[in-house]
């Protein structure tokens, strides 16, 4: 439960300050401020002996260091990009099953399509980006690095998975897509184990998130207005999709198990 707790306040610091500046400043300001905000967040967190609030060795801190700050492989990017297309195909096989909830998904971001398309971009970019960098940090490094040490990674990633889909049970878009939610964790876990760092998540976890809020929170980038096969029948939309979504999964799972994956 400490781990949970310690990885929840990590995560949560970064996501309260940045919504702090969009309460007080409007954009770019907002965004200009939170620079240096997410820098700082980012050096003081995953420094090589990151600290904990209250002193002691932090979740790095013990010569082998389980999840890394740094380093990047093609390979980690691969498996970043390859789960962005697993979380985006598993959204479009679910509404071709079940109606696509358009209010619940949109509730709660529709300032950003009232505002200028270039304001909102950017608003979308840093949300994501600071989204991605403090739940990164907080639930896999600070939450699963310690479990992996004490309990090993299987337990480690399905119990961060459960308090990250938890955690997100705030927004009303999660509700219909709780399993996606868990399964998306689940695989950051295994990308952040299998590489020993941070970074690939984190790219995934930004580049996902961009896809979410422009196409799935907002219209911005187009409109959904698809039916379900149930009342159109299995076509071709829902057959690749499908098969690009069990297709990207093996492709993810054989590049983690790559032998070379987590060596820098």
């Amino acid at each position: 439960m400490k781990h949970a707790l310690i990885g929840f306040l990590v995560s949560s610091l970064g996501i309260a300050v940045w919504s702090l500046f969009l309460a007080v400043l409007p954009a770019p300001w907002s965004i200009l401020a939170m620079i240096p905000v997410l820098w700082v967040y980012w050096k003081w967190f995953t420094r090589k002996y990151a600290a904990w609030p209250w002193g002691g060795a932090g979740p790095w801190d013990d010569g082998r260091r389980p999840i890394r700050a740094g380093g990047l492989r093609a390979l980690q990017l691969g498996a970043a990009l390859l789960f962005v297309l697993i979380v985006q195909a598993s959204f479009v096989v679910t509404f071709c099953l079940i109606p696509f909830p358009a209010e619940r998904f949109t509730a709660d971001y529709k300032q950003l399509e009232s505002m200028p398309l270039w304001t909102a971009w950017a608003l979308i970019v840093m949300s994501s980006i600071v989204a991605a960098i403090c739940e990164e940090t907080g639930f896999r490094g600070y939450m699963q690095a310690p479990l992996q040490k004490r309990y090993g990674p299987r337990i480690a990633i399905i119990a961060t998975s459960i308090f990250f889909t938890l955690i997100h049970l705030s927004h009303r878009w999660a509700a219909p897509i709780l399993p996606q939610i868990f399964f998306a964790s689940v695989l950051l876990g295994l990308l952040a184990w299998r590489s020993g760092s941070l970074i690939p998540g984190i790219i995934g976890h930004a580049i996902l998130d961009i896809f979410d809020y422009s196409f799935w929170w907002t219209n911005i980038t187009g409109k959904i207005d698809r039916k379900t096969i149930f009342e159109t029948g299995v076509d071709g939309h829902f057959i690749v999709w499908a098969l690009l979504l069990a297709a990207a999964c093996r492709a993810f799972f054989r590049v983690i198990n790559t032998p070379t994956f987590a060596k820098h």
